[in-house]
């Protein structure tokens, strides 16, 4: 994989608390709001071990099976992607639903197809994501969109049938 920086900087001060906004929307039980094009992920602390919580964009969502696409818009900085790599197992929050669900890094060539996809549903959003982290405003071809999935990881999002499994078995006894 190729080692590129991005252009954005980790959000601080208002914009960083203007970015997290959403996260108060979920916890008044008001994401439905939000819709599909947003999820809460609530992960792990890499360091800490204790409940982190983001709101991030849906590139792609399968509402039969719940799984979904997201990218980290900060790239492989993101703290919420730092902790998912080590701790894979995460709790999703779309609408007022939540279920368990297990993380995997979608390899460059899935997350360039996916991001082509992206870039013809959503091209002002894709737009403003290839200005934010290359630079450039990208077209939705196989050269753009493979630059930006070597900056923008993609995640894929599963239901995880076990954690699942433990919840329910723990809300019956």
């Amino acid at each position: 994989m190729a080692t590129a920086t991005t252009k954005g900087n980790k959000p601080r001060g208002l914009t960083r608390l203007f970015f997290r906004m959403p996260i108060w929307l979920y916890r008044l039980r008001l994401g439905w709001l939000l819709g599909h094009r947003f999820v809460m992920l609530q992960h792990t602390g890499r360091k800490s071990g204790l409940p982190r919580y983001t709101v991030v964009e849906v590139v792609r969502y399968n509402p039969k099976t719940d799984a979904m696409i997201i990218a980290s818009g900060w790239g492989e900085k993101s703290d919420w992607f730092r902790n998912i790599q080590k701790t894979p197992h995460v709790q999703l929050y779309l609408g007022r639903r939540r279920w368990p669900a297990e993380s995997h890094r979608l390899p460059v060539s899935e997350a360039t197809q996916e991001l082509k996809d992206y870039a013809r549903r959503h091209p002002t959003a894709f737009a403003n994501l290839s200005k934010m982290m290359i630079g450039d405003i990208l077209e939705a071809n196989d050269v753009d969109c493979r630059r930006l999935a070597e900056v923008v990881p993609l995640v894929k999002l599963v239901y995880d049938q076990k954690q699942g499994n433990a919840k329910l078995s723990e809300t019956e006894a």
